[in-house]
């Protein structure tokens, strides 16, 4: 199923411990705004509205036109060139020159991901509220997987990944916010950051809990059985626990998508189909505001031209075999103040659509598909990992050689990756956790390769920019809270 995430409203504990409410317009949903969670929490539908209050935090910082999840790590890697003719928008992620005083990301990330940590946790506290049974269980299920989806990003990002260097388990982590059931937290705590090998055992105990509680299918906007799966195969992939991240991809019933059907994954991106989506963010696409635009991360068109913010790599883009069916979906020729671009297809919007307003992908069966086949790759099962390697293949490509073993089949695998998560919010986050550098084209941002190429090419295997910085205002609210190294 497609988990398609609409914006409700709901009042989330801020890390300030104030309480915000939101328009009551939203979905004619009622807000709580007393700030009292156990009276608010006392029916399964409200509990259900705590939920997806959660869901909405994730919209936050997966799609915002500035700085969006859904594209950074793209822009930080090597899949994409800075436009000169665009506005310039990430310039100082593009460039490296992050610090823990740049706007945008490195805020945006922190605060909305531990927002929605908060509201799973209003949940998680109050769930006794409602008598034991499976609709508890569904409910609890939901709040501890989205608990711990948020705590992933905020560790991936601003912490090294265990498989990243052989020290990375030791190195500082991030803050594990966690309550008990009748629990409402202090939210005047100093806490002080953790190991990255005690978050990433909470994030999993999180979703190995979530299992087995949550429902197999909950209907179309929310998490669920394949979901918390799907999920657990990427978190034990990036802990190096490979056996269970094949045994995790194993549990999803999602199949990828059937591209040798002409237009099929086209509809994927243009919103027409689900096939294969098993996580997905959205909002209410016919609203009239710009937030929900996650395209405009590379591009804003106003026929008949494009003006891109990040167009794809030349030497990326001319890799791709043109038997390859992810092209159609990957790139489209865009043109502006005369120059010729690659530009991204993907996020360019609805059918007839050139607005940017698109549902953010956030796991498909694909990626499901290419972490147990890296797993069965690190494990040595060479002939297990070409062969599920080979479903991929054989509905992206009208024809292939295949056949690899040894350092051609990781290769393959690592290039497959590549290219069928292009654009989705992987790229920097995959080199990271394999300890190699970002290493980009000395190509120009034109389509044929001329134009400006990048100022920094490099990005070393290492590099401590591959943690982003903790907020300044942080810092400076938190005595416990230490920065990352080399900031």
């Amino acid at each position: 199923m497609k988990n398609k995430f609409y914006t409700y409203c709901l009042a989330s504990l801020m890390a300030t411990s104030l309480l915000v409410s939101c328009d009551d317009e939203l979905n004619g949903l009622q807000p709580f705004v007393e700030g009292n969670p156990e009276t608010f929490f006392n029916s399964v539908s409200s509990f259900q509205n705590g939920v997806d209050g959660i869901y909405s935090q994730f919209w936050n910082y997966y799609s915002s036109p500035g700085s969006g999840l859904q594209a950074l790590p793209d822009i930080l890697a090597d899949n994409v060139i800075l436009a000169q003719s665009g506005r310039r928008s990430n310039e100082d992620y593009y460039d490296y020159r992050y610090n823990p005083n740049t706007g945008g990301a490195v805020p945006l990330y922190w605060s909305e991901a531990y927002e929605a940590v908060n509201a799973a946790n209003l949940v998680i506290g109050q769930i006794d509220n409602l008598a034991d049974g499976p609709e508890k269980n569904n409910i609890l299920g939901q709040a501890l997987a989205a608990r711990a989806i948020a705590h992933f990003d905020l560790a991936r990002i601003f912490a090294m990944i265990p498989t990243q260097s052989p020290d990375a388990n030791n190195s500082p982590g991030i803050v594990y916010l966690k309550v008990e059931d009748g629990d409402t937290g202090d939210p005047f705590a100093e806490p002080a950051r953790e190991t990255v090998a005690s978050n990433y055992a909470e994030i999993i105990g999180d979703l190995e809990q979530a299992a087995q509680l949550i429902g197999n299918e909950n209907g179309e906007g929310r998490l669920d059985r394949d979901a918390v799966y799907g999920m657990l195969s990427r978190v034990y992939l990036y802990n190096g626990d490979y056996q269970l991240a094949i045994d995790a991809a194993d549990e999803v019933a999602e199949g990828v998508v059937d591209a040798t059907v002409e237009g099929a994954l086209l509809d994927v991106y243009e919103d027409t189909s689900n096939e294969g989506v098993i996580i997905e963010w959205s909002v209410n696409t016919s609203s009239e505001s710009g937030f929900n635009n996650v395209g405009v991360l590379y591009s804003q068109t106003t026929a008949p031209d494009t003006r891109s913010e990040y167009v794809i790599d030349y030497e990326f883009f001319n890799s791709i075999d043109p038997n390859d069916l992810r092209l159609e979906v990957m790139q489209y020729d865009a043109t502006f103040e005369g120059n010729n671009y690659n530009a991204v297809r993907k996020f360019l919007g609805e059918p007839g659509q050139v607005n940017g307003r698109v549902d953010i992908k956030v796991l498909r069966a694909a990626e499901v598909v290419l972490n147990k086949a890296e797993a069965q790759y690190e494990l040595n099962q060479g002939a297990n990992a070409l062969a599920t390697l080979n479903t991929l293949r054989d509905v992206r490509y009208s024809s292939y050689t295949g056949g690899e073993s040894g350092q051609a089949l990781e290769d393959a695998i690592q290039f497959e990756r590549r290219v069928e998560l292009s654009f989705e919010g992987h790229r920097f986050f995959d080199l990271k956790r394999r300890g190699e550098a970002v290493e980009r084209s000395n190509n120009g941002d034109i389509q044929d390769g001329s134009g400006t190429p990048p100022e920094f090419l490099t990005l070393p295997a290492g590099d401590f920019k591959f943690q982003l910085p903790i907020p300044i205002d942080e810092i400076n609210a938190n005595p416990n809270m230490n920065q990352n190294s080399g900031y």
